[in-house]
């Protein structure tokens, strides 16, 4: 469930672009304009309001955001203002870059993503860096993490409710077998998981607990500093229960030590019109705080006004 709001009455299309750039002009810029506008408009009002603002002011939008923002509020307003699509393909992209290295954030594109979703990054990635997302990341990672990853953003799951419990039954005896022999990277298992419909392997994961006794997860936390093995169970609780994935991404990032913005950014911007609702509703369930309250708590400034806005809330 989303977390945008957007007015019943809203301006028309022209007067955004309008006042964004009057948000733009003089010695200062308008970040509570921006904020007003972008933070309460959906993906095809944000689409519209680009292409509009090109058309008008011969500018892209996002090169004059990132022109006159900074910090993790002009990254925020970035990845919100993309396309879906381009979104999780600038994302995918970073992730392959040594930089920026991050397995996690490819499982999550390939994982809480639709079919239709993931062929849309895909398509473009193509048009974005003249290359495949396979291709790139094959050729950025190594070993057990290839053999995971290039299947998983090449997968084009059937999307329907229909469960074969004799398979289901098959597979997860398959799966015992080789995470108890430590098979963690055998063929079968890696099929499994990146070809099954999500309903399949719900189904799998149902019967591998119900005749084992115990959650795949916790037969995969053998080696708890393992980093293949965390992407493993990553890919599992990704693939079954994205918002309580997610949940523990930004408990992580806010309640540590220091603020992992990089991971807070990336969730709200990539699940605010998805099911931020139900990972807010998650967060509040673990943590007894609403998690608008911790947010605001935990960041400051206008990147604290954009994502408790993108909560849904005016102020936290």
């Amino acid at each position: 469930m989303s977390t945008l709001k957007v007015p019943q009455s809203l301006p028309t299309v022209a007067d955004d672009c309008e006042q964004l750039r009057k948000a733009f002009a003089g010695w200062g810029t308008n970040e509570g304009l921006i904020i007003s506008i972008l933070a309460h408009r959906n993906a095809a009002q944000r689409k519209l309001i680009r292409e509009t603002y090109a058309k008008t002011f011969g500018e892209d939008l996002l090169k004059v955001l990132d022109k006159e923002l900074t910090s993790d509020f002009e990254r925020l307003v970035h990845l919100w203002t993309l396309d879906s699509a381009e979104r999780d393909a600038f994302l995918a992209n970073e992730a392959t870059k040594k930089w920026t290295s991050s397995n996690q954030v490819l499982v999550e594109i390939a994982c809480s993503r639709s079919s239709e979703q993931l062929f849309s990054a895909r398509k473009a990635y193509h048009l974005l860096y003249k290359k495949s997302l396979e291709e790139d990341v094959a050729h950025h990672t190594t070993g057990d993490f290839r053999k995971l990853l290039v299947p998983l953003v090449s997968s084009h799951r059937y999307e329907g409710d229909e469960v074969n419990l004799t398979l289901a039954k098959t597979e997860a005896k398959l799966l015992h077998e080789k995470i108890s022999s430590k098979a963690y990277n055998d063929d079968d298992f890696i099929r499994i998981l990146a070809t099954r419909s999500r309903a399949q392997i719900n189904a799998t994961l149902n019967h591998y607990k119900d005749a084992f006794g115990k959650d795949i997860n916790k037969d995969l936390k053998e080696d708890p500093k393992n980093e293949y093995l965390s992407l493993l169970r990553a890919t599992v609780k990704c693939l079954i229960r994205p918002d309580k994935y997610f949940e523990k991404v930004i408990r992580l990032a806010i309640n540590g030590r220091g603020t992992d913005e990089g991971a807070l950014t990336r969730v709200v911007a990539t699940r605010a019109e998805v099911d931020l609702k139900i990972i807010g509703e998650e967060y509040q369930r673990r943590s007894s705080v609403p998690l608008e309250r911790a947010i605001a708590k935990d960041t400051t400034g206008d990147y604290e006004k954009m994502l408790v806005a993108l909560l849904g809330q005016d102020e936290a």
